[in-house]
């Protein structure tokens, strides 16, 4: 049995600008809050009005992200799941105080994620860890809503209608929801969907509160199995983790509920006072019954409440004045759920096969113990296991040389012998019976002496006499027939042959016909030429550049000369902005011009390391997934043929440890490469932020450049050198010219506009955007639907 320890308990407090600092103060160890409260004057001079609370917790969460609430608050409790240890995560308060948030976060924000998907982040990191394991995930998402049981993830195509209503059952392995549907999820993009599937069924409302109640309880379960990839270990341990995102308590003269929200309002205080009578029983050690079943709500929750699980509650309050009397509620709750404690343990089953097999081998080791004893005393040819042919043959040879003399005696090793000696006197004495029998046949004619009918017959036929003689026998010499052998026609054979000859052919003309390699190769000539599109479409672009420099060169162009009196006078019409801009960029802003391109060279030759390294990374990933395959293959091999230990060791052939050692040095080269792969990527980021400050600080030179020389009429310029408060660039122009990007530059602000946070949000965008394209479409058939009726 685990140790008891206490339930840890947070307090997160909703950031605003109204906060009361001279009422609520944290301890200098962000572990304790200090409330004080004002005395009402209105109730006289004696007035023995409670004033202040000091309460005392694990942790005080203010202006927190949502990266340190899980850091504190989850990380060990999902960590330890894998280990075999329930847990269970609460969120309590008042309504509006940021629950929601806390457990699930905002959905359209990566960075603002909640506990909830962030755990199930870790789950699937964490399983990536360890390749020894075959752990299977699985989840369900539950809502009590006005004390019924829903099923969030109902909508669900593969899950059909339930027929009964959801009940609460109870069993020795714990508590459990029947009709509840329980999801396999094999990646993380498949627990993103789900999660966002039920997130969009749960029941919301609006009051002055809060714009986007939860008006239900709501309990995210996540299941695992953790199973050996190694037939040694016989046990497997199976956990769960709760995460409880409880509807908000609220003052009906605050939220000014009505109707329906009314009705739903009190269902929750409802729940959530029996929920607080049932944390007071448990925190009591003298009370023996703890009254769970007064509600859905504790029931369902009844082995995570003080059970065998790690349990975290975090309590969410306000930091306002008005809504004091909440916040010292909430936090009485916090501080009489520290009392409760729970007795954490790991959940431990046994596999019946596996065991089988463990029983056998143990079996085997228990044999070859019995055969060392036998070998230190002398006793080397003793064996416990049933007899094969080898040593059946040895004991048939030992038996007839017995019984022909040259052996004196056999030795008796053990109770299996000597029932196989006598197995195989048998087993002579018949075949010495058989050999007898056959040879006086081949000898004699045997007549049986009663059958009178024969006998006087053969005498009839002269060959046998009075005395019951052969007649003509020459010296007890018989004569013996023969059986023509029976022979095929060679010439089936050889045309048998030919024809097997002649099939392979014939099947490989027709496998040439419509060969899979002639398509693959059609393939790559085909992908080939739309690769040379993009070239040809750049050479045109470099026609068109330098037509448009040729035409540029016709036009009349200031000079270079350093005296402004030689310069050539401005021309009528202004140069389009194209044309002066390959002016520009070969003139005043060379310079900028070539730190540009520079700077846009760097940035190129790491994206194409960048390319290179995550090929490579992609090849080592192949590799690393074709040695686990090998490496797989060889584990069943070795299974199959039976597994050999020495000293509680595993003895493994050379192949597989040199398969052991390929994949270590693989993994190795992968997480070097990764790193590398990383270090580009914030290359890449300061190289194209370089670039951009480069492009806009060549366009704005172009842009007072321009202005200066063909927009600010000449008269201006006097103003412009004299220094006054006139600079260049100050005349608004109506179209900035910008220059080209290519396909590579757009890619990448693509990206890093849709994924700003990395790799790592993939999974979570992808399921975001799945999750919104099917209730699109289930929107479009249902208007279709409506007004197909109408």
């Amino acid at each position: 049995m685990g140790t008891r320890k206490k339930v840890h308990a947070f307090v997160r407090v909703k950031p605003t600008d109204d906060f009361a600092h001279e009422m609520i103060r944290y301890g200098d160890d962000n572990k304790s809050i200090d409330i004080h409260l004002k005395k009402d004057i209105r109730r006289g001079v004696v007035n023995n009005q409670q004033t202040d609370w000091s309460f005392k917790l694990d942790g005080v969460l203010h202006d927190a992200s949502q990266d340190l609430v899980y850091e504190t608050v989850a990380k060990d409790v999902v960590s330890q799941a894998l280990d075999g240890y329930n847990g269970t995560i609460m969120c309590y308060g008042q309504t509006g105080a940021g629950k929601t948030y806390t457990m699930t976060g905002a959905t359209e924000n990566y960075k603002h994620r909640g506990i909830l998907p962030r755990a199930l982040q870790q789950v699937f990191r964490m399983i990536e860890e360890r390749p020894t394991h075959a752990i299977t995930v699985r989840v369900s998402y539950l809502e009590i809503y006005n004390e019924s049981l829903f099923d969030l993830l109902s909508t669900l195509p593969y899950v059909g209608p339930s027929v009964t209503p959801m009940t609460i059952v109870e069993n020795p392995q714990g508590v459990f929801i029947k009709g509840l549907s329980v999801h396999l999820t094999s990646q993380e993009e498949d627990a993103f969907s789900l999660l966002f599937e039920g997130e969009t069924n749960r029941i919301i409302a609006s009051h002055t509160m809060n714009k986007n109640s939860s008006r239900s309880h709501c309990i995210f379960t996540i299941y695992m199995e953790a199973h050996s990839r190694t037939l040694s270990d016989e046990k497997y341990v199976t956990s769960k983790i709760n995460l409880v995102d409880l509807a908000g308590s609220e003052r009906l003269g605050k939220s000014g509920s009505e109707g329906r929200v009314l009705k739903e309002a009190t269902y929750i205080n409802k729940s959530l006072s029996f929920l607080e009578q049932a944390i007071i029983a448990l925190g009591d050690h003298k009370r023996d019954h703890i009254p769970f079943r007064q509600c859905k709500l504790t029931h369902a929750l009844k082995d995570s409440l003080g059970g065998n699980c790690n349990m975290v509650l975090v309590t969410n309050i306000y930091g306002e004045a008005a809504q004091l009397e909440e916040t010292l509620s909430s936090l009485r709750f916090a501080s009489r759920m520290k009392l409760v404690t729970t007795e954490p343990s790991i959940n431990e089953k046994y596999n019946a096969e596996r065991m089988v097999k463990n029983l056998e081998k143990e079996l085997v080791l228990l044999k070859q113990e019995l055969a060392i004893h036998d070998s230190l005393a002398n006793r080397t040819l003793v064996t416990y296991d049933p007899m094969d042919e080898v040593q059946i043959a040895e004991i048939n040879s030992q038996v007839r040389r017995y019984l022909e003399g040259t052996l004196d005696e056999i030795d008796i090793i053990n109770l299996r012998q000597i029932q196989e000696v006598f197995n195989q006197f048998r087993v002579i004495l018949s075949q010495q019976e058989q050999e007898v029998e056959a040879a006086l046949r081949r000898k004699y004619t045997l007549i049986d002496k009663n059958d009178f009918a024969t006998i006087s017959a053969v005498q009839k036929a002269g060959l046998m006499d009075v005395n019951g003689h052969l007649v003509g026998e020459p010296d007890g010499q018989g004569f013996g027939l023969g059986i023509a052998p029976f022979s095929t026609k060679p010439g089936k054979k050889s045309k048998s042959k030919k024809t097997a000859k002649d099939q392979p052919s014939s099947s490989a003309r027709k496998e040439g016909a419509s060969s899979p390699v002639s398509g693959k190769d059609l393939d790559m000539i085909s992908t080939s030429k739309t690769q040379l599109v993009p070239s040809s479409k750049d050479g045109d672009v470099k026609d068109m550049l330098l037509r448009d420099r040729e035409t540029s060169s016709i036009e009349p162009l200031p000079s270079d000369s350093p005296k402004e009196e030689s310069r050539p006078p401005r021309p009528s019409t202004p140069p389009s902005k194209p044309v002066a801009f390959e002016d520009f960029k070969n003139e005043r802003g060379s310079e900028i011009n070539r730190i540009f391109k520079e700077n846009k060279s760097i940035l190129n030759e790491r994206r194409k390391r960048a390319s290179e390294t995550t090929q490579r990374i992609n090849v080592i990933k192949r590799e690393i997934d074709v040695t686990k395959e090998a490496l797989n293959f060889q584990k069943s091999l070795r299974e199959k043929q039976g597994e050999y230990e020495n000293k509680g060791l595993m003895i493994i052939d050379e192949e597989e440890f040199l398969l052991i050692l390929k994949l270590k040095d693989l993994k190795k080269q992968y997480r070097s490469e990764y790193q590398d792969l990383r270090d580009l990527r914030a290359e890449i980021q300061y190289c194209q932020h370089l670039v951009d400050q480069c492009r806009h600080r060549l366009l704005m030179e172009f842009d007072i450049w321009y202005n200066e020389s063909f927009v600010i009429p000449e008269d201006m310029q006097v103003a412009l050198k004299l220094g006054t408060s006139i600079r260049p660039g100050m005349v608004p122009v109506s179209r900035i010219v910008s220059l080209g990007e290519d396909d590579q530059d757009k890619f990448s602000q693509l990206q890093q506009t849709v994924l700003p946070e990395g790799p790592d949000a993939i999974s979570f965008y992808n399921a975001k955007i799945k999750t919104e394209q099917k209730h699109n479409y289930l929107k479009t058939i249902m208007g279709l639907q409506q007004a197909h009726k109408k």
